[in-house]
């Protein structure tokens, strides 16, 4: 191995997650703290603990509690017509043919 291009090896490093629980452990590092260990994660212990670092949740429930345009069939149809004629209407207007360009 060369010489002065790796980190120094720590053989008493200790993680720590936020419950109390401490590891010793190998690292690059002398601490490492976390959140969730084997002692407090809820698939270990069976109790529910909501871990909502992005506020996913609150996001999700704001979703689903907001109004939600529901449209029927005929409604939709009408509004693939609209845009058809507005489609057809720029297309008209933007006619590049060697006819719309000769007087």
């Amino acid at each position: 191995m060369k010489t002065g291009i790796h980190p120094t090896y720590h053989n008493d490093a200790v993680i720590q997650c936020q419950c109390g629980a401490i590891y010793p452990a190998g690292s690059t590092k002398e601490r490492v703290d976390i959140e969730l260990c084997a002692a407090c994660h809820p698939f270990f212990t069976g109790k529910q603990k909501v871990v909502d670092a992005a506020r996913r949740i609150e996001k999700f429930t704001e979703r689903a509690t907001s109004q939600v345009e529901v449209l029927t069939s005929a409604d939709k149809a009408a509004k693939k017509a609209a845009r058809a004629a507005e489609k057809a209407a720029k297309k008209a207007d933007s006619d590049t043919s060697i006819k719309s360009v000769r007087v």
